[in-house]
């Protein structure tokens, strides 16, 4: 599919900068997040330069202070990055089904000591987010996309969001105490059986 692509690499950065929206509450989920000393890591199926670009443009300076971990591009042998046709993606885990293997990344703080490990949120949406979806304590799943039909089919628990709104209400729940990860994610998996069955969610 991406053979399909022929524009010059600094072109497809500029046309994505001008034509992707940022999701509703992102903005606002990173400043409270930077506020409260959490880091916030971009996991991406697409490209570090333009993931780069494109936060830059939407979140404006303080986007440095997010680590950005994806593929890559390279020019083909011969040619330029930036003529027609003159670019490919290298990915980060050529042997993974996804091009990158985000569980692999995840992986280096889920395995650390229980003393030192850190608590991890993820959110995803697509197919792309399935290998990371055991890796996280508290995991986030789009409405309405394949994550969702993956973990439910696979019993991994999940808290279904529509935009970063919620997000940033559940994660300001439970760093002010008011819940825990754990309940966050077994209330969340609960309230998403309970509507999938026409039921009503329990509360305890």
């Amino acid at each position: 599919m991406m053979d399909s692509v022929t524009r010059p690499y600094n072109q497809c950065i500029q046309y994505l900068v001008d034509n992707i929206k940022l999701d509703p509450g992102f903005a606002e989920f990173f400043q409270w997040a930077l506020e409260n000393n959490i880091p916030v890591v971009v996991l991406s199926s697409g490209m570090e330069p333009i993931i780069k670009a494109l936060l830059k443009n939407l979140v404006g300076p303080d986007a440095e202070k997010m680590q950005v971990l994806g593929n890559f591009a390279s020019p083909r042998q011969g040619k330029s990055i930036e003529e027609e046709g003159g670019w490919e993606i290298i990915f980060r885990h050529p042997e993974s089904g996804f091009g990158h293997d985000k569980s692999v990344c995840l992986r280096e703080y889920s395995s650390l000591p229980e003393d030192i490990r850190p608590v991890m949120f993820y959110a995803g949406d697509g197919v792309s987010d399935l290998s990371a979806a055991r890796e996280t304590d508290l995991l986030f799943a789009k409405k309405g996309h394949d994550l969702i039909t993956y973990c439910a089919r696979e019993n991994v628990p999940f808290t279904v969001f529509e935009d970063w709104t919620n997000i940033l209400a559940k994660c300001k729940d439970i760093v002010e105490g008011k819940t825990t990860v754990k309940e966050a994610a077994r209330q969340g998996y609960e309230a998403y059986k309970a509507g999938a069955a026409g039921l009503k969610p329990t509360t305890k």
